[in-house]
């Protein structure tokens, strides 16, 4: 009777105990089922992640998923992937959360009207010549050398274009750069010091109008003239040198934390660079005359480093200082700087290199050869770009502009004259139906009508005409309202209902359509935005907002 007591007070409260604990399972749901999925999310966390499950991929491939009753979770590392999108854990206040984004680029809406004597597009933001494609800066010439097409290196006039653009740029949104005089010959006079077997002068020199340093030493390693200092922060090295043949200018950095010593060597020498182990060449030419080299000295080590294929890539300015500079040979040297930058040398740098490269018919051949698509023959070495002809016309439009200098304007005209060959003479120009007028970045046959390529061609068009006088009637200004019209014709044929063509292949070769990758999609909208503001046609501005959308995940309605 005893044992028959206990076990209905057991039941008894092991039915209360399953009652009270149904309540509250109940209560919870229905708790749950009123919270975001981010709520319920932290839930399915909290009660161990629900139970695993094959997911079955189109019949094709199977993914490990979770399952939370009628819910079932997919890893992200597969959404990311199969639907391209873009996500990553942030942590604000020591609460984590995911932040998910359709799209990887940025758009920036104007906030003014397109100004060719003000910044080019968006171009403040471009580093040019940190791209891996991008070997190293010449010695010589001062403008980058690609890689883009031929490994070996070679100017390539887009990419020259690009760099001064983005410096000219940076020269009016960024503040004033600082500046630290280390010998100017006159007021700041450095202290040099001269191994035994060396001299060094001061003099007068008629061409610069200045005091220059001269010196000499012998053929020993050791027989140097060394200027010793202590630098941080700016590394930009500029100074005026006239060199004899073997002779060098070294500068001397340190990594302050790492106690490690690098050695940039520029050499009376016509190679390009050079580098072995801490010790890293550039070649700076070997004529004998004044000439002022500006070198971003991070950019230098950071090129030599991955010549050798160091990891060492994206190293930080702040863990290096300059320690020395040393001359060695015969020369002179003045105007010795170091500054946080130097927009306006670059900027000049490029546009001395587009007036001096530039061939007869205005253009400058690409010396690589190009397989751009299937079915479209290679693009033989000396092949011409009409984004190449845009952006050098807006270099050369702003150097007339910035110095009055007409040399740069006369380029600029002459770029023109390959807009109007056709590609298979030699030049830039396709036709759409016979009637509607392209300038190609790649001038393949049949064409392609790449979009971003021929906005950047008008760009250039529209600049050297604001740059001639506005209200003149001009080569260039034709040219921009035929392609204009071309672009409002065709521009519905690169809209994807989800993004955006890089070129029309799939009409003229009719091969699989090529989409563009996000950031060439953003540049498409960012090129409409801007045009928009130039032309009250609205097909560009619906077109640009229509395609930013896409960037967020809309889509065009289906039937």
């Amino acid at each position: 009777m005893m044992l028959v007591r206990i076990n209905m007070r057991s039941a008894l409260v092991a039915l209360c105990v399953g009652v009270l604990l149904l309540t509250l399972f109940w209560s919870r749901c229905g708790e749950l089922s009123h919270r975001p999925s981010s709520v319920l999310s932290n839930a399915l966390s909290d009660r161990g992640g629900g139970e695993e499950i094959e997911c079955l991929i189109n019949g094709e491939y199977s993914v490990a998923c979770r399952r939370d009753r009628d819910q079932v979770y997919l890893p992200f590392s597969f959404i990311q992937k199969y639907f391209e999108v873009y996500g990553k854990i942030t942590s604000t206040d020591g609460v984590d959360r995911f932040e998910w984004s359709h799209s990887y680029s940025k758009i920036y809406h104007p906030k003014k009207k397109y100004d060719p004597r003000g910044t080019f597009t968006t171009f403040e933001n471009y580093n040019v010549e940190v791209r891996e494609r991008v070997k190293c800066i010449s010695g010589i010439e001062g403008v980058p050398v690609s890689t883009q097409w031929e490994p070996r290196g070679f100017y390539y006039a887009t990419q020259i274009a690009q760099f001064g653009l983005a410096h000219y740029s940076k020269n009016i949104t960024e503040p004033e750069p600082r500046v630290r005089i280390m010998d100017d010959g006159e007021k700041v006079l450095g202290n040099w010091i001269v191994s035994k077997d060396a001299t060094i002068s001061r003099e007068y020199d008629s061409e610069l109008k200045a005091n220059v340093l001269k010196f000499s030493t012998s053929e020993l390693a050791s027989s140097q003239v060394w200027l010793k200092v202590n630098i941080t922060q700016d590394f930009v090295l500029s100074l005026n040198i006239m060199f004899k043949p073997n002779s060098s200018l070294t500068v001397v950095l340190q990594n302050k934390d790492k106690k490690e010593t690098v050695y940039l060597h520029y050499v009376t020498s016509n190679q390009l660079i050079y580098a072995q182990d801490d010790h890293i060449y550039y070649g700076i030419g070997t004529e004998t005359r004044w000439r002022r080299i500006t070198r971003d000295l991070i950019i230098d080590m950071q090129k030599g480093w991955a010549l050798q294929d160091r990891p060492k890539l994206k190293s930080p300015r702040n863990k290096f200082k300059i320690s020395g500079l040393v001359v060695s040979g015969r020369g002179a040297v003045a105007g010795v700087r170091v500054s946080t930058s130097e927009h306006t040398a670059h900027f000049f740098a490029a546009a001395g290199w587009l007036v001096r490269a530039q061939r007869a018919r205005g253009g400058w051949p690409v010396p690589a050869r190009r397989h751009v698509a299937p079915g479209a023959a290679d693009l033989r070495p000396g092949w011409h770009s009409a984004m190449s002809q845009g952006h050098g016309i807006s270099v050369l439009a702003r150097a007339y502009y910035r110095s009055g200098d007409s040399t740069y304007l006369r380029a600029a005209q002459r770029a023109l004259l390959l807009l109007d060959v056709p590609s298979h003479a030699g030049g830039v120009k396709a036709l759409w139906m016979d009637k509607y007028v392209w300038y190609e970045e790649y001038p393949t046959t049949p064409p392609l009508f790449v979009l971003n390529g021929f906005i950047y061609t008008l760009l250039g068009l529209y600049d050297l005409h604001v740059i001639e006088g506005e209200n003149s009637i001009s080569l260039a200004k034709k040219m921009f309202d035929d392609g204009m019209t071309s672009l409002k014709t065709l521009l519905p044929l690169f809209d994807t209902g989800s993004g955006s063509f890089y070129d029309l292949r799939h009409f003229t070769l009719g091969i699989s359509p090529n989409l563009a990758r996000w950031d060439y999609h953003a540049t498409h909208v960012n090129q409409l935005y801007l045009l928009a503001g130039l032309d009250p046609d609205p097909i560009l501005i619906n077109t640009a907002r229509r395609w930013e959308g896409y960037m967020q995940g809309k889509r065009a309605a289906h039937n």
